[in-house]
């Protein structure tokens, strides 16, 4: 696309979805990915016409905003029906069934990404219901865009959805978790339990008491007891929160921002989505908390754009908040203590996850990391402080407030307190997001969730995700802590933990994890950029038993590769591209001999 304006127009539909969308706001670039939501939502993808518009509104160089609307999987910049079918392929779904699914979709509309009749189809990567897979998101759009996310769904059934088009009645079945009932749970005490739409449910069972006890503490009390319950990050870095939260509160420049982190695309990660869907008042009842600990007027609440139903019940949660007084001027009356939130939809781009591309896309720029220093509690969004948690580190904030640090301390481990979630996925009975306090072994977690299927054997677990590392059968004695995971060799990253029976295709699980890598790649550094192409390709001739036309070494090559992008990455994706990949070689004893698809050795 040309620097300059192009003499396209807008439809009078697509004028409507953004004069909309921008309606009572100054026209800053922020507002650039609510703009393109608003078009994708209405129209059904993004023509020249309406980003012309958008420019002209909101003074963004059309060049500027095409870079940031074909940043996006979930947008298209070339016409399509408005009917369109996200088909899992990633992880777990590619063990309970995604190629079923894609074969009939395939059989009834032709090609992915093709177009029959009102209906495109898409190979999409996880959709984040991994414990009921397989799964596929059927969106159509409209004056009133409806989505339907089908999980678990058999083919027959996902053609004669996606032939119709989405109810536009919610058919999900209440979220609930397998250790429903059980009373030593706490982050997820209330789910499937009180009614998430119901801010007097929440009240009822202990909701903003965390808030109320933080009033009365003052900003360095709440900072004092957070620090003190050792608190870390659940995101996979386990930074100690405490003392992000201090450097922040310690920053004389003024606005301070707060940013939830709810963009979990980690291939296997669906936990934040079982806590937003059953309990969302817990997570604005934790920023609330956060953000008067660490001087933020603002929240931005960054949610991926595959989950419309916690889209919902946030949207929900924050408006009752609001006219309740939780939100707002002077919460719960403390005078002088204002604090809101906005929701801000991603728009299928992993690389959001990362801390610093997660300003880039709020602040209306591609969605790519940052270099650091400067951190984000130096310079954040717009360039101020700014704090970013995700939300299971966030929802255990009113929990320390109300019970205490010395009591929070005192579960779990010294090195790692408190309880963890993990997503079991894969070849396991009992799907679902599981709570044990650190310091379980994987095996105790494994055996509440009942174990592989009868009659097969435990091949492998992959803990932490694509970007985590395989576990054998023979250590699910690790004790499922930060610091023994460390001592491992492994990672707990974001609590992924899916499991792989004898029955699982290795070869085609390692091509998946390097395809998902190379697919999201902003493509900003050339290490990550061109190394999980090289990766991908030198990963197809060892699982097909073919050699490089020089005679070399593929598995070299990999390590070779593997190691450039772990060095000289920008950012945390090119940096663990290889760690999956290269834990089957070293602790699974994998591609030492060709893999054919379908080979399970």
């Amino acid at each position: 696309m040309d620097l300059q304006f192009l003499s396209f127009t807008p439809t009078d539909d697509e004028r409507t979805a953004v004069d909309a969308a921008v309606a009572g706001r100054p026209p800053t670039r922020d507002l650039l990915l609510p703009a393109l939501h608003a078009v994708n939502d209405r129209v059904g993808w993004i023509s020249q016409g309406a980003l012309n518009h958008i420019c002209r509104r909101l003074g963004v160089p059309p060049a500027d905003a095409y870079g940031v609307a074909s940043f996006y999987s979930l947008f298209s910049l070339v016409e399509r029906p408005k009917r369109v079918v996200h088909a899992c392929v990633d992880l777990a779904c590619r063990v309970n069934g995604a190629e079923g699914l894609t074969d009939a979709l395939t059989d009834a509309f032709g090609r992915a990404s093709g177009k029959t009749g009102d209906v495109t189809w898409l190979r999409a990567p996880c959709l984040g219901v991994c414990e009921r897979a397989p799964a596929a998101l059927v969106f159509q759009a409209g004056e009133t865009a409806a989505e339907e996310l089908l999980a678990p769904v058999e083919p027959a059934a996902l053609v004669e959805v996606a032939t119709r088009g989405p109810s536009t009645v919610d058919g999900e079945p209440p979220v609930r978790v397998p250790q429903h009932g059980d009373g030593n749970l706490r982050l997820l005490k209330r789910i499937g339990v009180v009614d998430p739409t119901s801010l007097d449910d929440y009240r009822a069972t202990g909701g903003y008491s965390g808030l109320r006890n933080a009033l009365l503490l003052g900003p360095v009390g709440v900072i004092r007891e957070v620090a003190d319950s050792k608190l870390m990050g659940r995101g996979g870095a386990a930074f100690p929160t405490g003392r992000k939260w201090d450097a922040t509160a310690r920053q004389p420049v003024r606005p301070h921002y707060l940013v939830c982190n709810a963009d979990e695309s980690e291939p296997g990660t669906f936990k934040d989505r079982v806590l937003i869907e059953g309990d969302p008042f817990a997570l604005v009842e934790a920023m609330t908390i956060t953000a008067f600990a660490t001087g933020c007027a603002k929240g931005y609440l960054y949610l991926r754009g595959e989950y419309p139903r916690a889209l919902h019940l946030l949207e929900n949660a924050i408006a009752k908040a609001r006219e309740r007084g939780f939100l707002g001027d002077d919460v719960m009356g403390h005078q002088g203590f204002s604090f809101d939130i906005e929701i801000r939809r991603g728009a299928g781009a992993y690389i959001c996850g990362e801390e610093t591309a997660i300003f880039n896309s709020i602040e209306g720029f591609r969605g790519e990391p940052r270099s650091k220093p400067p951190f984000p509690v130096e310079q954040g969004l717009f360039g101020r402080p700014t704090v970013v948690n995700n939300v299971e580190t966030l929802v255990n904030v009113p929990l320390i407030l109300t019970e205490g640090c010395e009591a929070y301390a005192r579960i779990g481990t010294e090195g790692s307190t408190g309880s963890k979630l993990f997503c079991l996925s894969g070849n396991v009975r009992r799907p679902g997001v599981y709570e044990v306090p650190f310091g379980a072994t994987l095996g105790e977690l494994l055996e509440l969730a009942g174990g592989v299927p009868e009659g097969r054997e435990l091949r492998a677990v992959l803990l932490g995700g694509a970007a985590g590392g395989f576990v054998r059968p023979d250590e699910l004695d690790l004790k499922l802590t930060m610091e023994d995971a460390r001592a491992a060799g492994t990672t707990l990253g974001s609590g992924v933990v899916l499991v792989l029976d004898d029955s699982a295709d290795l070869g085609g699980f390692l091509l998946r994890i390097a395809a998902f890598f190379r697919d999201e790649s902003c493509g900003q550094c050339v290490p990550c950029r061109i190394g999980t192409v090289r990766q991908e390709e030198a990963l197809h001739r060892v699982v097909g038993g073919k050699k490089l036309s020089t005679g070399g070494d593929d598995l070299l090559v990999l390590r070779e590769v593997g190691q450039v992008m772990r060095d000289s990455s920008i950012c945390g994706l090119g940096q663990t591209a290889w760690n999956a990949i290269e834990s089957a070689i070293d602790r699974l004893g994998a591609l030492q001999q060709p893999l054919e698809r379908g080979n399970r050795a």
